[in-house]
């Protein structure tokens, strides 16, 4: 049979040099190394989403608080412990909201770089519905409590402070990408930008007089300054969800919503509604739930920080208008 034509001789040697030099020829360049992500510890899920933004693919985000819960409740575990111990940097909000972090810092031990978003901001007071200090029910005086309101990013004019917080701690802890993260926080200071222009926007619908805001607890300082808007009452006293309110603070909060025919209220996705819902039905309000402390899970109406203020908003100009 005919078989396959033989190479020639000079063939042969070409053929079996080729070989030869593959084998022996110098080694490939090893790869540079990348320098690990930073690892980082976010107390909120607010925070988180924030600083992913601006570390991008270069930040390992753990978020100590799950979604949906109450930061003025919320007890670490032996889990969070450990996770703030391996961070790098650890972003807060600050101003006293989260009560369990201080504990937990020095439960852990580890060598990480504290940072609180609220650094830089001008804090507001607390504010207080003038019926809780047992004045008169139909009025709307508000004084301050003494105490600073920690919820900042409900303005995002304060949420673009913190990405200049974020950039400068994450370019400390980590130089070689510092122009990246630069990068990422001009990019998304643009849509902060954006956001706040279309908030003024969408609320320039809801008529002056029709802007008076009741929530559960004392959250929309920041948001109402901002926006042209007036807190006429809270469910829960005091500055924190725990806190629980006196049957005449009901009875006071209702006669207000009465007296000024405010057509909703407002409630976080964190709190009980339960109580909210009573005093809903007693007044023929409307019981309206946003997200305040706390994102929606991944795939929600309220999955980012961006997205959560564009929900809130449309919320409340329709129930407002």
């Amino acid at each position: 049979m005919p078989g396959f034509p033989r190479l020639p001789h000079i063939g042969r040697i070409a053929v079996a040099l080729t070989i030869l030099l593959t084998a022996c020829g110098a080694p490939a360049a090893a790869p540079i190394p990348t320098p690990r992500p930073l690892t980082v510890a976010a107390t909120t899920p607010i925070v988180g989403d924030v600083v992913r933004r601006i570390g991008g693919e270069h930040v390992q985000v753990t978020v100590l608080l799950p979604l949906g819960a109450d930061p003025h409740a919320f007890e670490p575990s032996p889990q969070d412990i450990a996770r703030v111990a391996d961070a790098d940097v650890v972003f807060a909000v600050g101003a006293g909201l989260e009560v369990f972090l201080e504990p937990l810092l020095r439960s852990a031990g580890g060598k990480a770089l504290r940072v609180e978003l609220t650094e830089g901001i001008p804090l507001r007071p607390f504010e207080v519905e003038a019926h809780s200090e047992g004045q008169s029910a139909g009025g709307t005086e508000l004084h301050a409590h003494g105490e600073w309101d920690p919820h900042v990013w409900l303005d995002p004019n304060n949420v673009i402070t913190w990405t200049h917080t974020i950039e400068a701690a994450l370019s400390r802890a980590d130089p070689a990408r510092a122009d990246r993260y630069r990068r990422n926080a001009e990019a998304y200071r643009a849509q902060l930008r954006e956001l706040d222009a279309w908030i003024r926007e969408q609320v320039s619908q809801i008529p002056p007089e029709r802007r008076k805001l009741v929530t559960d607890h004392q959250v929309f300082g920041y948001f109402a300054h901002r926006y042209g808007f007036e807190q006429v009452g809270v469910i829960l006293p005091g500055v924190s969800t725990v806190a629980q309110p006196s049957a005449r603070e009901i009875a006071a909060l209702e006669e207000t919503i009465r007296a000024l025919g405010v057509p909703a209220i407002f409630v976080s996705s964190t709190v009980d509604p339960a109580l909210a819902r009573r005093i809903a039905q007693d007044t023929g309000a409307r019981l309206v739930q946003l997200y305040v402390d706390s994102l929606s899970p991944p795939g929600g109406e309220a999955d980012s920080y961006i997205q959560m203020m564009r929900y809130n908003v449309r919320r409340i100009v329709e129930a407002l208008r």
